[in-house]
This record gives C-alpha cells, sequence and structure tokens, in this order.
C-alpha cells in the first residue's frame, strides 16, 4: 500500500481532549477521531489493528468449540423486563419507542437475546453442550466516557455463552474458555492477571476478571510480586499474600475480559428449558465470556509505546513492514521500494510505502509514531554501497546489509 494513497492523518501535536498515554498516540498516529464524547470513527489504521484483534479472537474461540453468530443491536425492552434487569441496568441503557410504540433499547449486553434464541431451539440434552459466541457493536449512555476507547458510549464486544445439561459440562466449558482468553491476550501481546470477581448485576456464582496492568487503568488489584496471588484491591492496607506472605502490590489495571458461570439465573426468568435422559423438563445450565475487543486496542497501547509512539505486536500491527525510501526523486531508489514492496506481497507480507515527498526526519518520525514492528530505509548508503538500514521498531536495533540479504531476513523471520 502506498502511504500517498491512505488516510493516515498523523499529528505533531496532542489534541486538548486526549486523556491517557493511549489515547493521546491513537489520535496523534491516526488510528480514530472522535464524532462526540465516547462516540469515535475508526480510521484505516485503527481498523487494520481492530481486524487483527478480531481475527485472532476468532481463530481462538472456534479452535475452543465455539460457534460464531451475529445478534440484533436493536433489542426489545420486554425481555429486559422479563429477566428483572431493565431496573438494574437503569440509565446507562439507551431506550426509545419506535413509531409502533414498541418499547426497544440499543442493547448494552445481549445475555436476554441469547437466551431467548436458546429457548426456541435447544430441547433436549442430546443438543448440549454448545458455545455460541458474536462480535458486536454495543452501547452504553456512560456519564463519563473517558479514556478514548476505554470508556466509550458505542463500543464492540466479544461475547460468548455456554450452554450444558449440568454444572460439570459448564466448568469444562469455562476451563477451555479460560484458556482460549489467556491464548489470546498472550498473542495480543499483553501481560495480564487473572482475578476472582463479584458477577454483580450479570448474576451468577463465579467469575474472573482478565486485568491488564497500565498506568491509566482505573481498576485497582493487588498482587504478589513473587507468587502472582491477585485480588481484587480494598481499601485500606491489603496486607500480605495469602499464599507467601509477601507484602501486596498495588496495581492499576484495565478490565479487558470478564467471564461468569451464570448457571440458571437467565434459563429459568425466560424459560430455556430442555429434556434431560431421563424425559424430565430442566433449565439450562449457562456461562458468560465477554471481551471488550475495541478496549484491547488502547490497552495493547498502554504495554506497548515509548517516546517516540506506538510499537505494536507483531500480530495486531496494521502493516508488518514501512519501506521508507529516502529520496523519491531518484529513479533506483524508488525502483527497489517498489520492487521490495511487490515481493513481499507475493509472500503475503503486508507493506506501507511512504511515497511522500517529505524530509527524512519526517519520514521516520511517522513511521515510529504508527509503530510499524519493521522499518526498511533505503537511502545513500544504498546508492554508495548496495546497503539498506533495517529497524526493528520494538528496541530501536539498526541492520545495514544487502537487499538479498535483508529480504531473505524478513521473509524467514514473519513467514517462520
Amino acid at each position: 500500500m502506498l502511504w500517498t494513497k491512505s488516510f493516515i492523518p498523523t499529528l505533531r501535536e496532542t489534541p486538548q481532549e486526549a486523556e491517557s498515554v493511549s489515547h493521546k498516540l491513537m489520535l496523534r498516529a491516526g488510528l480514530i477521531r472522535m464524532l462526540v464524547a465516547g462516540v469515535y470513527s475508526y480510521l484505516p489504521l485503527g481498523l487494520k489493528a481492530l481486524d487483527n484483534i478480531e481475527r485472532i479472537i476468532r481463530q481462538e474461540m472456534n479452535a475452543a468449540g465455539g460457534n460464531e453468530l451475529l445478534l440484533p443491536a436493536l433489542q426489545s425492552q420486554e425481555l429486559w423486563i422479563k429477566s428483572g434487569r431493565d431496573k438494574d441496568i437503569g440509565t446507562v441503557m439507551i431506550r426509545f419507542t419506535d413509531r409502533k410504540g414498541r418499547h426497544m433499547c440499543l442493547g448494552p449486553t445481549h445475555e436476554e437475546v441469547i437466551t431467548d434464541l436458546a429457548k426456541n431451539y435447544i430441547s433436549s440434552y442430546r443438543q448440549l453442550p454448545l458455545i455460541l459466541y458474536q462480535i458486536q457493536t454495543k452501547f452504553r449512555d456512560e456519564i463519563r466516557p473517558r479514556f478514548g476507547l476505554i470508556r466509550a458510549c458505542e463500543f464492540i464486544m466479544k461475547d460468548a455463552y455456554s450452554f450444558d445439561r449440568d454444572e460439570a459440562g459448564l466448568d469444562l466449558n469455562y476451563q477451555a474458555m479460560l484458556g482460549a482468553y489467556k491464548k489470546i491476550f498472550e498473542r495480543c501481546g499483553l501481560d495480564i492477571l487473572v482475578v476472582e470477581a463479584d458477577p454483580g448485576v450479570m448474576g451468577g456464582k463465579v467469575s474472573h476478571e482478565f486485568m491488564a496492568p497500565a498506568a491509566s487503568g482505573e481498576d485497582l488489584v493487588s498482587s504478589c510480586p513473587e507468587c502472582k496471588f491477585t485480588k481484587t484491591f480494598a481499601e485500606g492496607k491489603d496486607g500480605s499474600c495469602p499464599e507467601c506472605n509477601t507484602e501486596l502490590e498495588k496495581i492499576n489495571t484495565i478490565e479487558i475480559g470478564h467471564i461468569f458461570k451464570l448457571g440458571t439465573k437467565y434459563s429459568s426468568t425466560l424459560g430455556a428449558n430442555f429434556l434431560d435422559s431421563e424425559g424430565k423438563q430442566r433449565p439450562v445450565i449457562m456461562g458468560c465470556y465477554g471481551i471488550g475487543v475495541s478496549r484491547l486496542i488502547p490497552t495493547i497501547i498502554e504495554q506497548n509505546y515509548d517516546k517516540d509512539g506506538i510499537i505494536w505486536p507483531d500480530e495486531i500491527a496494521p502493516y508488518r513492514i514501512v519501506i521508507l525510501p529516502l529520496d523519491i526523486v531518484n529513479e533506483k531508489i524508488m525502483a527497489l521500494a517498489e520492487k521490495i514492496s511487490n515481493e513481499l506481497a507475493d509472500t503475503g507480507i503486508d507493506a506501507l510505502l511512504d511515497d511522500r515527498d517529505e524530509r527524512p526526519g519526517i519520514k521516520f518520525k511517522d513511521a515510529d509514531l504508527i509503530g510499524i514492528p519493521l522499518q526498511i530505509v533505503i537511502g545513500k548508503e544504498y546508492l554508495n554501497k548496495d546497503m539498506l538500514e533495517l529497524k526493528i521498531r520494538r528496541d530501536n536495533k539498526k541492520i545495514s546489509d544487502t537487499p538479498e540479504n535483508i529480504l531473505s531476513q524478513i521473509k524467514g523471520a514473519l513467514n517462520g
């Protein structure tokens, strides 16, 4: 892809509305733009990163036995009244009456909708277990949207639901989802803490939160630096670790995932029943598993940046490589830049070719800001010595070598 054909509106100065590090960098790197408070447009680089995150989630969810579907964002308030959560959710729910007089809402979550679907499909124990998931836009009328995509009014979530005949089946699916989540976050380049949590308005008896340490995080947890025991932070002194007696540390975190053993909270209320092996009718045993998909982008940045900009983990990067010809008027330099771009594309490697007529300093600053993992620099060293420079963004290590050797190393590393 040519930079001149792309829409990458980088900024030299930080916009006034930016709060956290990730918010500042997402705006400066041209990933997002705000429409109104809590509502954002995803620009091409931001959307490519989002697509990569969703690809990882789909791969791991499918490997864990999930079936993807897509539920409506537009919901009837009647379902929420039946479940009793219409009052629990309160003013966060965006409610309205349509032209037919129906009381509708924009879905803040989908437990009621998925249970209603299961009620009309599941009738026998032979149809269980079942895992259904979606990646869907949610809407919540936040009192105070903050930190860009971290707390927004319109956001993207992955929510999965398991349906089982008994608690033993729920335990198996719960552990499968726990394992899948760890793989997802590892592939996203994140360090995480898993914490036993309060199910809250979701209901159920058991839940775990997945927390990513970040300086701008609003959630506090207490964690042991030795054995990694973690719990939610209690006001006042949190004391010593119950496992190894080491003093616990207070850590700011961002919640990026939450899983719940719902049991029969929704199935009993909404009538999602099945016939067991003895012909008796019983409520389906449910679990719920959520990931803040759009929230992962700023969270990844919070853990992967330096003074010059974003440092994307390899699997999340909008492009794997940025090619920087430092003199676009020079035919020899541009011919090589295009040749490298085409060769990489032929092997399935996505590269961005900076063909702008800009000073080298501007190209270097923008390349560092948008955080592409590898930079290929084509300048005077190529004209004089037939040598290129390969810069690794994460540690700023630079390697000089021939074009052939540089390309061979890149193809071997990225395709391997």
